[in-house]
């Protein structure tokens, strides 16, 4: 939606990198027909960065310290400090901008009850007519969009609910629906349904990571003010780090990624694994039993009532892991428990609806914001290929606790000053050498000092009927970023 991309060339960014102006196109509409300009641009960035909100996306606009309008159609947004990241506000997956006529009443604690939340207004090539939460929604093609001619179906029918390998059937095996999407189904699954001869599964290795996330906080003991998984109760053992590496020691990546993931994944040994300039050579996993149980006893944890799990001073080494429910992820769940109860954690497995657990509903305790559990599974990776944004989950301010409405990414409770400098020096490093130094030093520092646990490297799987042409998969974007050129064959 931007006339031109911003530069020194053209006057655009300013040379140290301390601000950017862009120039929007003219010619965009609202799908109910509204001009998209400026003021939405302003106003998003007014809506997110209002903590009352509690935008998941707010981390991203820390760096701005002014978003003004110089016309209708050309804003100037203001950093704090020189940014080598000045294209991410406002761009891409996580820079979505809001329709400010719809929005601009629920500028605050009742953002959740705009109507616009469930029947949202874009700029793409087909606009939402109909939808059921939880069922199903009905787009047609939008008159409005800028470039009309080019969009091939007259109406678009997405259905929700259900579960991946049904998903996948539908297009591969039944020929029931045209494309489905993020398919985190096992590789023999998927392999037998694309032999019925319907669709093609199609897979792309991006950013995405699916890791096992150590709750630093003690999720089982409330604070004065009963808040759970509170910063104010440190874990019982997660908060020593030879217990964390046992817990790593203890899982067998490369069945998890060979039985499981087949070529839709890869073990890994790190957190940042796209794009490859970025990828640490300093981490490395292994699968050691015996050395897992020997770092617990000289932490102190033995069984000393015969019942199986370790304890210490009373305290019993017994963990709650929870994930979404995939029958993937409880297959990896089963793995991960049988490691751990070898070495004498006990485990108690808990799945969740997807649609609870990351809904990042503030009133909801079964969130992976809330992370109310010890260990917890899920997949995440940078948006785009500047991984800054990505990288600052693991800082102290995005910490999601009672006192911020439980907003932020950093729901494994990690806090480390040095970690905070390393990152705040990547946000001002103009050098592009210095600057990937330091996101390899912020990766080591969250692997090797085991407060992250990296799983597999997942590649983006979907499925498209041999029906649709010019499905494509992008790391950097929404699956359906380019439907707009989408087309039935024959």
């Amino acid at each position: 939606m931007a006339a031109e991309i911003p530069s020194l060339e053209n006057g655009g960014l300013a040379a140290d990198g301390s601000a950017v102006t862009w120039k929007l196109r003219q010619d965009v509409k609202w799908s109910d027909g509204t001009p998209f300009t400026a003021g939405d641009v302003l106003f998003t960035y007014e809506f997110v960065s209002n903590p009352d909100v509690g935008s998941t996306n707010a981390g991203i606009y820390s760096s701005v310290a002014s978003v003004a309008n110089i016309d209708d159609y050309t804003l100037k947004i203001t950093f704090k400090e020189p940014t080598p990241a000045w294209y991410l506000p406002f761009v891409g997956a996580e820079g979505m901008i809001l329709p400010r006529h719809l929005y601009q009443d629920y500028n605050g604690a009742n953002a959740r009850q705009a109507p616009a939340n469930l029947m949202p207004v874009g700029t793409g090539p087909y606009r939402l007519v109909e939808f059921k939460p939880g069922d199903a929604a009905i787009f047609e093609a939008n008159p409005e969009f800028r470039e009309a001619d080019s969009v091939a179906f007259r109406r678009v029918d997405l259905k929700g609910g259900g579960d991946a390998t049904s998903a996948a059937r539908a297009v591969l095996q039944t020929g029931d629906a045209d494309y489905a999407y993020n398919l985190q189904v096992e590789a023999p699954v998927l392999k037998e349904l694309e032999s019925a001869g319907q669709g093609r599964v199609i897979s792309s290795f991006g950013a995405l990571m699916e890791r096992l996330v150590i709750n630093h906080s003690d999720p089982n003991r409330p604070a004065a003010d009963g808040e759970r998984s509170s910063l104010k109760q440190p874990h019982p053992f997660f908060s020593d780090r030879r217990v964390r590496e046992a817990l790593s020691l203890a899982i067998d990546r490369d069945t998890i990624a060979e039985q499981l993931y087949g070529p839709t994944g890869k073990a890994t040994a790190n957190f940042l694994v796209a794009p490859e300039q970025f990828v640490s050579p300093n981490t490395r996993y292994e699968f050691n039993l015996e050395k897992a149980a020997a770092l617990l006893e000289e932490a102190g944890w033995q069984d000393s009532n015969g019942n199986g799990t370790r304890d210490q001073n009373g305290q019993e080494m017994q963990v709650v892991f929870q994930t979404s429910v995939n029958p993937l992820r409880q297959k990896t769940q089963e793995i991960i428990k049988q490691g751990l109860q070898t070495i004498g954690i006990g485990v108690e497995l808990k799945s969740i609806d997807a649609s609870i657990y990351f809904s990042s509903d503030p009133a909801n305790s079964d969130t992976i914001e809330r992370f109310e559990a010890d260990l917890q599974m899920y997949t995440t990776g940078n948006l785009n290929p500047d991984p800054g944004i990505y990288m600052k989950t693991f800082t102290c301010s995005e910490i999601p606790q009672k006192a911020n409405n439980w907003t932020g990414d950093n729901a494994s409770r990690f806090c480390d000053p040095e970690y905070d400098a390393l990152w705040q020096q990547s946000t001002q490093e103009l050098d592009p050498e210095k600057r990937r130094q330091l996101f390899i030093a912020m990766n080591d520092k969250l692997v090797n000092g085991y407060h992250a646990i990296p799983l597999v490297h997942r590649a983006e799987v979907i499925a498209a009927s041999h029906r649709i042409i010019n499905v494509d998969v992008s790391p950097w974007d929404v699956r359906t970023w380019n439907i707009k050129a989408w087309q039935r064959e024959g």
